[in-house]
């Protein structure tokens, strides 16, 4: 840095000088000052898209994600054909949630450079984000022709298949993940996941204890585990788990709602409805929570708020609950009532679904 000042005295319009100095400042991470280094090279020389890009990954590592997709626009600016760019831009796009964006920046990384398995990668991962699952998998399939060894993609891939309902194809796909990454612990609960969607409860907890093997303070396996044991019968089991994932994260509403159904099932049910009730002071749109409260009620025969329950379920999820319900037996005893009737049968399409869930009672 000393050196480049020296020369700056000298020669202050140096523009190479000047971006030199800020790749220097950049990889010792003073990363404020790396900026002001290229912001005085694109003064000098406004078509310098190598500053214009390295400027956008320091703004990116600073966190200021529209600011450095505006640096890598200008970069694609001087030099269309900068792939790096194009990939970059696309990951602070998804880092937006702009996953269509990504996926257009992406495209234009890949067609630039068709072995860019990187950019294949984060293209399925935005994709799958999106619920184009199919076209995640072929994107994922891609990476991988040119990286086989990317466990993040075989990873990826099993998410995508699992999705879709492909189980046993997304097996195999997490067994080679961790084939080459043993210790990847998402690999792991996942292939829990779809070996309990699989029926294989005993086999998953197996996998959900590998992950917590590898890190223990990894809630999500906790919950899946505790999903797991609460399939086999062992309630209180399920229970320790989930207090073990409650413990992590106290506001994980998916956790209280599964607690809630496995101590209903012990027959403790002012705790039950505790949990409901906590689930719901978290995410007071969580369906499932409103729905298990719904089945609780008429079990007790109180239609007053069996209905007002249901009516917020159905509210938030029209088609799954208001099917689900139809045929429920927990509502067997409320069934008669005109109330129920009206709720279950409106056919009309007024309501909006919200996005639908996992892990309710049925």
């Amino acid at each position: 840095i000393a050196n480049f000042d020296q020369g700056l005295e000298f020669k202050p319009d140096d523009y190479q000088v000047w971006y030199s100095r800020g790749v220097a400042l950049s990889i010792l991470g003073r990363l404020e000052a790396g900026i002001e280094s290229f912001d005085q090279a694109v003064k000098i020389k406004s078509d310098l898209y190598q500053a214009w890009y390295n400027r956008g990954i320091s703004l990116w590592d600073l966190g200021n994600l529209e600011a450095a997709i505006e640096s890598y626009d200008q970069a694609l600016k001087f030099k269309p054909d900068h792939h790096q760019a194009c990939y970059n831009r696309g990951i602070a796009l998804s880092d937006l949630g702009l996953n269509h964006a990504a996926i257009a920046s992406y495209d234009k990384a890949v067609k630039i450079k068709p072995d860019y398995h990187q950019a294949w990668y984060k293209r399925g991962v935005a994709l799958r984000k999106l619920g184009r699952n199919q076209e995640a998998i072929e994107s994922f399939y891609q990476a991988l022709t040119f990286k086989p060894d990317d466990h993040d993609a075989w990873n990826n891939l099993g998410i995508a298949l699992s999705n879709l309902g492909r189980n046993k194809a997304a097996i195999d796909s997490f067994d080679q993940a961790l084939k080459i990454k043993p210790d990847l612990h998402q690999a792991w609960n996942n292939l829990g996941i779809a070996l309990s969607n699989l029926g294989g409860n005993e086999a998953a907890i197996e996998s959900f204890d590998q992950a917590l093997k590898i890190k223990p303070d990894f809630q999500q396996a906790w919950n899946n585990r505790g999903i797991a044991l609460w399939k086999l019968g062992q309630n209180q089991e399920a229970i320790d788990s989930y207090d073990q994932a409650l413990k992590i994260k106290p506001d994980y509403h998916e956790a209280w709602n599964n607690q809630g159904v496995a101590l209903l099932d012990l027959g403790r049910n002012k705790a039950a409805i505790a949990c409901y009730d906590q689930a719901l002071k978290i995410k007071p749109d969580d369906h499932q929570a409103w729905y298990n409260k719904a089945c609780f009620y008429a079990l007790q025969g109180n239609v007053d708020l069996a209905l007002d329950n249901l009516q917020q379920a159905i509210t938030l999820n029209p088609e799954e609950y208001r099917e689900m319900a139809k045929t429920d037996s927990d509502f067997d005893t409320i069934r008669s009532d005109q109330r129920f009737e009206a709720l279950i049968d409106i056919k009309s399409g007024i309501l909006e679904s919200w996005e639908s869930g996992v892990g309710s009672r049925k």
